[in-house]
């Protein structure tokens, strides 16, 4: 039988309403010996079981896996990881010849908080997010392994930024391959799942890239914080006449290259540059028709909000500054604790600072392999503007 977490009087309510964690604040007392990342049972002042997850030392006590007196063993895992394959065979994106790259568990979104599972070809890349979810990689594998029915013949586990302090060792789980290319919409790239960030690819722009391709067409383009060159090689595919792609990694810069001469070959569209985003901006000239802004996450925690809406309004300015008369701004953030709205005031308050006419073309969000948990809105952490500037 699972150690038991007791919550204060009144402390239940959020959990009534399902969400799926459990804050420090609301804990009266628990049980001797629990450890970092056991699963345990939640039990409300008046004694009633709530929940079972998994316990981590923290702002975020218990990520709750069920909100029933459930065992966590392999039927469960089974049975959550079919459920998400399931719906992403149903929404086409797991059955997409042109497409064999998509994201499989997406957390909290999945009902599996702290567990991310990105689809690569025939190789799974697992990261875990929480203690509970490290300690449950080789049960999560096995079963992930039998849900896919011989689609992928590799799990790799990648997790030593996202639990630096258990210091996890990144490697196969299950077979081994250096095959590292899988295609999006048809085009190809190399996923750096050993050193790269996140899984090895940004999986949740994959709609984004699509839509900006149907705008490229005889465009100069300038993709800044480019990573591994996404937008760039769909910018060409395009019809693009000019594909500048910025970063200020000398490895991402690498990988660019290398996307992009996968796709098209000794093609001199594209030219690519290491520098700091700011400072090649300050320097840009005045003539990109087509601009992509997708910087890393400005703000990781909310105390952090402040400064990261101040260095958004910095950002979008220089590109409202730079792009030419008619010219398309595609422009994100991936970070969490800020709001829709507070993007967007963002970007309006550096649009008001140039005084130039813009208009919203579109406003982006994750696509449907990253699932918002209804229960859950933090989830919701990508969004991004398409925007006509006269």
């Amino acid at each position: 039988m699972y150690k038991q977490i007791y919550l204060k009087r009144g402390k239940e309510e959020s959990l009534n309403r399902f969400h799926p964690w459990i804050f420090s604040g609301a804990i009266q007392h628990l049980d001797d010996g629990i450890e970092e990342g056991e699963t345990v049972r939640v039990i409300t002042s008046n004694g009633s079981f709530i929940a079972v997850g998994h316990f981590q030392q923290g702002s975020i006590t218990v990520r709750v896996l069920s909100f029933h007196d459930i065992i966590i063993d392999n039927d469960f895992w089974f049975s959550r990881i079919k459920s998400a394959f399931d719906m992403r065979k149903s929404i086409g994106v797991a059955d997409d010849p042109n497409n064999n790259t998509y994201r499989l568990i997406h957390g909290e979104g999945d009902n599996l908080p702290g567990l991310i599972i990105d689809i690569y070809g025939e190789t799974a890349v697992m990261q875990a997010h929480s203690i509970g979810m490290h300690l449950c990689r080789k049960e999560v594998a096995e079963q992930l392994v039998k849900v896919m029915e011989g689609r992928i013949k590799n799990v790799f586990y990648k997790s030593e930024t996202t639990l630096p302090f258990m210091d996890p060792e990144n490697g196969f789980l299950y077979g081994g391959s250096e095959d590292n290319t899988a295609i999006e919409n048809g085009l190809k790239f190399h996923v750096d799942w050993l050193k790269g960030q996140k899984t090895g690819f940004f999986v949740d722009q994959r709609e984004n890239r699509s839509l900006l391709e149907h705008y490229s067409k005889r465009k100069s383009v300038l993709n800044m914080f480019c990573y591994t060159g996404g937008f760039s090689f769909y910018a060409m595919r395009g019809g693009a006449k000019l594909v500048h792609s910025v970063d200020s990694s000398a490895k991402a810069i690498d990988l660019t290259n290398k996307n992009v001469e996968l796709n098209f070959p000794g093609d001199n569209r594209h030219e690519s540059f290491c520098e700091d985003a700011f400072k090649f901006l300050d320097g840009a000239p005045d003539t990109y028709d087509l601009i992509i802004l997708d910087p890393p996450a400005f703000a990781k925690h909310r105390s952090s909000l402040r400064n990261a809406l101040k260095g958004y309004t910095r950002l979008n300015l220089k590109a409202f500054e730079k792009i030419k008369h008619g010219g398309i701004l595609f422009t994100f953030s991936c970070s969490q604790v800020v709001t829709k709205d507070n993007f967007r005031n963002a970007v309006f308050t550096a649009a008001a600072m140039t005084g130039r006419k813009v208009r919203i073309l579109h406003q982006l969000h994750q696509p449907a392999d990253h699932p918002i948990n209804i229960y859950h809105p933090e989830g919701e952490y990508l969004k991004g503007l398409v925007l006509y500037v006269e």
